[in-house]
Formats: structure tokens, sequence, C-alpha cells
């Protein structure tokens, strides 16, 4: 099983970025799906998770209202669009799915992606 996160660069606050993340290996149309980040000298934290069924959570602080996870399952393909991007949003992004349903916490992941960074910068 792999995961492949991509979309990631440099981009203006303010810009848009939208990463994807392609599942290989195995389909997991009906588990759950997630994105983290982790920035320098922090840990790593939760961004947004879409359940089976589309159900959709985001950290309510830092990304709701700016960030939008989508999934579409006939690609085995998750995605995360981000706007308004801060500096502050600057952080490698990892996606991950899980065997669960539905999944909130980086324990409940099974596999991770490789990461790929979000610098926000002028």
């Amino acid at each position: 099983v792999q995961l492949q996160a991509s979309g990631g660069g440099l981009v203006q606050p303010g810009g848009s970025l939208r990463l994807s993340c392609a599942a290989s290996g195995r389909t997991f149309s009906r588990n759950a799906m997630g994105w983290f980040r982790q920035a320098p000298g922090k840990e790593r934290e939760f961004v947004a998770a879409i359940s089976w069924v589309g159900y959709k959570k985001y950290d309510v602080d830092s990304v709701k209202g700016r960030f939008t996870i989508s999934r579409d399952n006939a690609k085995n393909t998750v995605y995360l669009q981000m706007n308004s991007l801060k500096p502050e949003d600057t952080a490698v992004y990892y996606c991950a799915a899980s065997e669960l349903t539905v999944a909130d916490f980086p324990k409940e992941y099974d596999y991770w992606g490789q990461g790929t960074q979000v610098t926000v910068s002028s």
C-alpha cells in the first residue's frame, strides 16, 4: 500500500494550493482518510478528515473556512484545497488512510504518505 502526496510548493500569503493523495495497492473507498501537518519543531497535528461516506471534520481553530477536504473514490484519491494561506500554514503535509470508516486522531490511521512541503511566504 502506498499513499503518494503531491501538490505542495511555495505560495504567497493569501494564495491557494490543492494537495492530492493517491492511494495504490488497495482501495480505501470504505475507509476514513485524512490530512495532518507538521511544522519544524512542532508535533504532527490534525488538519482534516473525511469519512467513507463523506462526513468532513476540520481543525476548527486553524483551518476551518479556508481548507476543504474531498475525495474521489473512483480515483482512490483524497484532496485538500487550501485557500487564504497564511505563513503559519507552513509545514509538511501528510495524507493518511485508516482501517476505520471514521478517524480523527493520528493513532487511528494505519497508512501514511511521505509528505509534501507547503511553504507560505512573501
